[in-house]
């Protein structure tokens, strides 16, 4: 029986781009794109959790907003969970503390990159999306 592994990712949007992460080299699924985020630890709601990830993987502040994705994905590793969230930055900017890279695209330019498959069907729902600036 393979492990269910529960997740959030942090879909960043900032002047109508999304901020994409690359995986480290070192990682499971390696050099592939993904909202940054992390594992939901005991005792944590899925927002508090992508708080304290993006604090501890990008050094940097989220609002977290309306949920974007819910996607069920099964790997050799285990069965993830991945919950995704639009956020917006409220404080500094974002490091690569953890991932090879980040860019920040247009919805319409996602498809560009080679993503995790958990994260595919979140980008296939944000390449529907607008978004304009408050």
């Amino acid at each position: 029986m393979k492990k269910d592994i529960y997740v959030v990712g942090a879909v960043i949007v900032q002047n109508e781009k999304i901020l994409c992460a690359q995986r480290s080299s070192s990682s499971s699924l390696a050099l592939q794109w993904e909202f940054p985020g992390g594992k939901i630890e005991a005792n944590e709601t899925p927002q508090n959790a992508l708080i304290r990830e993006i604090q501890e993987e990008m050094d940097c502040e989220v609002s977290i907003g309306e949920q974007v994705e819910h996607t069920v994905y099964e790997y050799d590793f285990g069965i993830v969970h991945l919950t995704t969230f639009l956020c917006h930055l409220i404080h500094g900017e974002p490091k690569l503390l953890e991932h090879h890279a980040i860019q920040w695209l247009l919805p319409s330019e996602l498809d560009s990159l080679t993503w995790a498959p958990a994260d595919i069907p979140a980008v296939q729902k944000l390449q529907q999306m607008t978004f304009s600036q408050k």
